[in-house]
C-alpha cells in the first residue's frame, strides 16, 4: 500500500490514478495531520509527501511518522527551497529520497518500484 500526500488536489488525485492503474493500492492524505493519522491506520508500504502543506508541514509529518515507526519508507516532493537542517535531520532517520517537482510520472514509478 502506498500512502500518497499532496494539497494539490489535482496532483493527488492524478499520482493515485496513475499508481492504481500499476496495480497499486493507495491511501491519500492532503496535509500532515491528516497523512499522520492515515499512516497510523494503514502501515503503508512507502509513503510519498510533499513537503510544502498547510496544518503540518511534510518535514513534521516525516518526524512523526518516523516516531511511529523508525523503519517507515518515506519520500519527500518539493517544488521549493529547502530548509537544509531539517533536510539533514531527515536523511539521518533515512530518508529514502527527495523528488523536485515538477517530476515525471516515470521518476516516481521507478523510486518505488526501487523501494517496495
Amino acid at each position: 500500500m502506498i500512502l500518497f500526500v499532496d494539497d494539490d488536489a489535482d496532483l493527488l488525485g492524478l499520482n493515485a490514478f496513475m499508481l492504481k492503474n500499476l496495480g497499486y493500492e493507495v491511501v491519500t492524505a492532503k496535509d500532515g495531520e491528516e497523512a499522520v493519522a492515515k499512516f497510523k491506520e494503514s502501515s503503508p508500504s512507502i509513503t510519498i509527501m510533499d513537503i510544502k502543506m498547510p496544518k503540518m508541514d511534510g518535514f513534521d509529518a516525516f518526524f512523526r511518522m518516523k516516531k511511529i515507526n523508525p523503519e517507515a519508507k518515506i519520500i519527500l516532493i518539493s517544488a521549493y527551497t529547502i530548509d537544509e537542517k531539517k533536510l539533514l535531520n531527515a536523511k539521518s532517520q533515512s530518508l529514502l529520497d527527495l523528488i523536485n517537482k515538477p517530476y515525471d510520472f516515470e521518476v516516481l514509478e521507478n523510486i518505488i518500484k526501487k523501494y517496495v
